[in-house]
């Protein structure tokens, strides 16, 4: 992998994530207790053996940078190993990044110093695990200039994403970008492919791509809406068939883009036997570790109050004091005062929940302290008139003490 450049898009604004989104990129917002949604995308390229790594980062991109320097100072700089962040340069143009293509037509200077006979795209705002040595190997051996990883989905639902026509031999030779009636995957008339938006370029192809891309008028320098349309009918093009490495039955790749989705993936870890798991040891998914004393549960007065949490991640340095929480998530540092009852939510780090309290599918941002005998999640008309609610009823409290 010492020929390969991982150049991982961090820039997203996520405006439908929004409150979330605020104060941090899409890529930083917390996940799953412990994590960043970055961190899964990082922790890939780690046990994939990808150790040279160019993140792009933009909007509100202070605590991404700030958690990939804490967290991701791992890199061995005499091996050549490193993980970059590059903010927009302002080389070529005085714009923002445009699109995907134009954040990489940007900087294409900093991928020429490197000099990488492949450069793999990723995104940093999806949940998943994945070997991408598995991809790169596909890629060599199909003698492809471009290899974009897709995943199978029913046809019913592929019309949300970009869906990849495939010969008997994977090959590329149709792409539709969220088309009304896709097209199916020849041996399985009720299934499609569609494009996880991760890519593994021939760099010489890709510099020509995003330069042509660049000059041309009435494009939205995107690689879904404009490079790979174009180049399916020039060029050898190759579909590989996402290989998860989650063990489980059922393949994982999650975009949390939305409030709702965010609040179901985080949801689902606290299942018994959860569809994404964050124990496999084969698997290490890192992250920045807080420095705080372990989880902590007390008071047991049967009949008056109880300290505990049941079906629940509870992260380091929480203390849980006489509350009841019950299939929540509970990031590190959360207090939980007496007699509070908390069930289906997302409490993230530093957050204060006073007595006799009541929260039900409510996402508390960091640092929020709740007054003793709040009531969230349960009267959704009121809900709404201070916080945010979702169509699927998701009550979201935000912080103003940062990302």
């Amino acid at each position: 992998m010492k020929d390969v450049l991982t150049v991982l898009l961090a820039g997203g604004a996520g405006e439908r994530l929004h409150p979330l989104t605020r104060h941090r990129a899409k890529p930083a917002v917390p996940f799953g207790g412990m994590y960043r949604i970055i961190d899964f995308t990082l922790s890939n390229c780690i046990n994939s053996n990808c150790r040279r790594i160019q993140v792009l980062v933009q909007y509100k991109s202070n605590s991404l940078s700030r958690h990939i320097r804490s967290a991701w100072n791992i890199m061995h700089p005499e091996m050549h190993e490193f993980i970059d962040i590059i903010p927009p340069q302002m080389r070529i143009n005085d714009n923002w990044y445009l699109g995907t293509a134009d954040a990489i037509y940007q900087n294409l200077y900093s991928i020429d110093q490197e000099d990488p006979k492949l450069v793999l795209i990723l995104s940093g705002d999806h949940i998943y695990k994945m070997d991408y040595q598995r991809m790169i190997r596909f890629h060599q051996d199909s003698d492809a200039e471009l290899t974009i990883a897709t995943i199978k989905v029913p046809i019913e639902e592929a019309r949300r994403f970009g869906v990849i026509e495939v010969d008997r031999e994977d090959r590329v030779i149709g792409f539709q970008e969220k088309p009304e009636h896709p097209r199916p995957i020849p041996d399985d008339p009720g299934s499609a492919l569609v494009s996880m938006g991760i890519y593994s370029f021939e760099t010489t192809m890709l510099k020509h791509a995003v330069v042509e891309d660049a000059e041309r008028n009435h494009t939205s320098h995107d690689f879904g809406k404009d490079i790979i349309p174009k180049l399916v009918q020039t060029n050898r093009v190759f579909a590989y068939r996402f290989q998860d490495e989650n063990k489980k039955d059922t393949q994982y790749w999650r975009d949390v883009g939305t409030i709702d989705s965010y609040w179901e993936a985080n949801m689902d870890l606290v299942e018994v036997d959860p569809l994404f798991n964050l124990y496999d040891k084969e698997w290490p998914l890192r992250t920045n570790l807080p420095m705080s004393p372990p989880a902590k549960f007390v008071f047991a007065d049967i009949g008056k109050r109880f300290g505990v949490a049941t079906d629940s991640i509870v992260s380091p340095g929480c203390i849980v004091s006489g509350g009841m929480v019950r299939r929540s998530v509970l990031a590190s540092d959360v207090r939980v005062n007496s007699y509070a009852y908390i069930e289906e939510s997302i409490l993230m780090e530093g957050a204060v929940v006073g007595r006799h309290c009541r929260l039900k599918r409510a996402i508390i941002e960091k640092h929020v302290q709740l007054p003793d005998n709040t009531v969230i999640g349960y009267d959704l008309e009121q809900d709404a008139r201070r916080y945010r609610v979702t169509p699927s009823g998701v009550v979201v409290v935000e912080s103003y003490n940062g990302a």
